[in-house]
């Protein structure tokens, strides 16, 4: 009797052995030959599943995405405003070894996506989400008194965002400079900033 394939399931072990290759040797060395040995199939078993390379590199952004997503979840079950703001943005700082490997291929997209145009919609409608978050948290939060700013909240979320970028980025490439402890002081000052004269910290 022939044995069933489940091509789901390869189709996931393909790309969760993308995302080991970039996340060990970073994205240049994710080769369809590199991805194939990874998962222990030959080159054909790919082009079975995906239409080229970019397709498996997608579906690898797309699967850590997913994970980030199912962890906030939880992070943010119960949570508010202000409160829910910071714990989304620190979930997107590499405070630990499972979120610098995420900041880490994240960072590695950025470059290819100057060069695929797939890429780079895949990688703006992804970051769009991010940011409709933000920004309706920080409403969320000046709603409530949580903050108060003179600043357009469109200018503050492009801020934090570009601050937690930064950041990461800056963390990867000097953590002797700049480690987690460093990283959280940092965003909570920013988020500090944006609160009452005399409110609460926390």
């Amino acid at each position: 009797m022939p044995k069933i394939v489940d091509h789901g399931e390869r189709r996931e072990e393909v790309v969760e052995a993308a995302r080991r290759v970039i996340l060990r040797e970073g994205i240049e060395a994710a080769t369809t030959r590199a991805i194939a040995r990874e998962a222990g199939y030959s080159n054909g078993v790919l082009t079975h599943y995906f239409a080229d390379k970019d397709d498996i590199m997608l579906s690898a952004l797309r699967s850590s995405h997913r994970r980030i997503v199912e962890r906030l979840r939880g992070k943010l079950a119960g949570l508010t405003g202000l409160a829910a703001l910071r714990e989304l943005l620190l979930d997107n700082l590499p405070l630990d070894d499972e979120r610098a490997g995420e900041s880490a291929l994240e960072i590695g997209f950025w470059s290819r996506s100057m060069t695929s145009p797939a890429m780079l919609e895949a990688q703006r409608a992804e970051a769009e989400e991010l940011r409709y978050l933000v920004r309706s948290l920080l409403g969320a939060a000046a709603g409530g008194g949580e903050i108060a700013t003179s600043d357009d909240l469109d200018d503050v979320t492009e801020r934090l965002l570009a601050l937690v970028d930064g950041l990461s980025a800056h963390h990867l490439l000097y953590p002797d400079r700049l480690g987690a402890e460093r990283l959280e002081r940092m965003l909570d000052a920013e988020l500090g900033r944006l609160r009452p004269a005399g409110g609460a910290d926390g």
